[in-house]
């Protein structure tokens, strides 16, 4: 009898392990010596893979999450009986038996501009709890954050014009295109194809033919009409299966013939070629037989610099749908050409310590300048001008100010105190951060730098821990701060 297969995806049951193992070992270690102490852990973003925001999102798992996780039995036992973990003791198993998270959580909400450095999620409990958290949170929140800045570029450059999620199939498995969609519609994109993630989130859904359906009929002229015959209200022709201006001629006679029976053509799709010269071609050919309304998208490899061209060299495009380069975040250098997969490298950060009613404040101090951290729980303040237009952000120390910070409660005491919004609404929220932006900051080509500061509190405590780490290891090193440290390395940006 052969073996069944399995899906090897995870259901809520598995998540309690998806944690790295020193994760467990460090508990296991902080419960073995008693420490226990109430820590705070900063998820922050260093750089940015391309441009010079980001647009927070992902918050919404991350919580359920926390809320969530439990360690079933089954999980347990397969932690004691594993025999490449042998050291995992009962005391711990027991711990993890028994946790819930009663900490707090303060966070930027979904669709919030931020900046590399600035504090984007604060979370404090006991020690051993919130390590557990750190793979899971950084999983969701890297790639959903770097999801809905690049969607909220291609939809900036676009100018108004409808854009769509078709990005599942290239996706990097089956959790990347849901939370991808779900991403790309807090950045601004209209719709998904994909029906999971219409069906979960409420995010519109859109699409029209492939290729097979027109391979499968006897001709082109007969598949545009068996499709338009049973989508008269939303019919959208692929018309670049064997010749595109062919295709865009035999569009034509189904919009006639729709016209004659009181419905129309909704759009043409194009997904080859040169996309510039043929949406010319076809836009003039469907004029002539006097289909004027009728749209033409585009598809095809696009991503914010290829769809910007395009409009700049005046292509008669009226929406896009955009795949590979949304769903994986890609990167391109338009000098070269050269383009790449991105990850955008946030990291979840231990900043400070309660320990015998007093608080120590911690920091790394590397060798490498870039991961040099700031310490302590922060929060971030934002100034604008009368016209309410951003004009810098401020890293302050929690307790600097009473009110107006960006980071607000999520959980207290292991209780939800947040009323999650709708996605339509983060969607909202991310246009208006988006509109309070000056555009020098968003445009493709050399942005300008967005001012973050340290407040002088802040400045004050890294240079005096500086300090005191350099006597302590009786060192010569830089004491460099962290925003001369910034400057030097340019936040590592991959502009041109």
């Amino acid at each position: 009898m052969p073996n069944l297969p399995e899906s090897a995806l995870l259901t809520q049951e598995h998540m309690a392990l998806f944690v790295d193992y020193y994760e467990l070992t460090m508990g296991q270690a902080d419960l073995d010596s008693n420490n226990n102490s109430i820590c705070t852990e900063n998820y922050f973003a260093r750089a940015i893979p391309q441009g010079e925001y980001l647009i927070s999102a992902g918050l919404e798992q991350v919580i359920h999450y926390i809320l969530n996780l439990r360690f079933s039995e089954d999980n347990l036992q397969w932690l004691q009986s594993s025999k490449s973990i042998p050291e995992i003791s009962p005391r711990f198993i027991d711990y993890l038996r028994n946790f819930k998270f009663d900490g707090d959580v303060y966070a930027v909400p979904e669709g919030t501009v931020v900046f590399p450095n600035e504090p984007i999620i604060n979370i404090t409990g006991r020690s051993i709890d919130i390590q557990l958290f750190e793979t899971y949170l950084l999983s969701i929140m890297n790639f959903q954050t770097l999801i809905a800045t690049k969607a909220s570029r291609i939809v900036n450059v676009s100018e108004g014009r409808t854009c769509f999620d078709f990005g599942a199939r290239r996706a990097h498995g089956r959790d990347a295109a849901v939370l991808s969609a779900r991403a790309s519609f807090i950045g601004g994109i209209s719709a998904t194809s994909l029906m999971i993630a219409s069906r979960y989130f409420g995010i519109p859904y859109v699409g029209t033919l492939a290729h097979k359906f027109i391979q499968d009929r006897g001709g082109e002229l007969e598949a545009f009409r068996d499709y338009a015959m049973s989508f008269p209200h939303n019919t959208i022709l692929l018309i670049d299966t064997y010749d595109t201006i062919q295709g865009a001629k035999y569009a034509v006679t189904i919009g006639q013939e729709m016209k004659a029976d009181g419905q129309k053509l909704v759009g043409v799709r194009l997904d080859s070629g040169n996309l510039l010269e043929l949406s010319k071609q076809v836009r003039s050919i469907l004029d002539s037989g006097g289909l004027q309304e009728t749209k033409i998208f585009a598809s095809n490899d696009l991503d914010e610099f290829e769809i910007d061209r395009l409009l700049k060299s005046n292509a008669p495009l009226d929406g896009f749908g955009i795949g590979t380069r949304l769903a994986t975040g890609a990167t391109l250098d338009p000098v070269s050409g050269n383009s790449g997969v991105s990850a955008l490298p946030g990291v979840y950060k231990h900043v400070e310590k309660i320990e015998g009613g007093k608080t120590i404040f911690t920091f790394k101090k590397s060798n490498d300048m870039a991961k040099s951290t700031l310490p302590a729980k922060k929060q971030v303040q934002r100034f604008t001008d009368p016209n309410q237009y951003c004009i810098k952000d401020r890293i302050c120390l929690w307790n600097e100010i009473d009110r107006g910070g960006l980071l607000i409660p999520i959980i207290k005491k292991g209780k939800l105190v947040y009323d999650f919004p709708t996605l339509q609404e983060i969607q909202v929220k991310t246009q208006s951060n988006l509109s309070r932006l000056p555009n020098k900051h968003k445009t493709l080509y050399q942005p300008a730098v967005y001012p973050v500061v340290l407040s002088e509190k802040l400045k004050g405590l890294q240079q005096k821990l500086i300090k005191e780490k350099n006597q302590e290891h009786c060192s010569n090193n830089t004491d460099r701060t962290f925003f001369e440290i910034r400057s030097i390395n340019e936040r590592k940006r991959h502009n041109p």
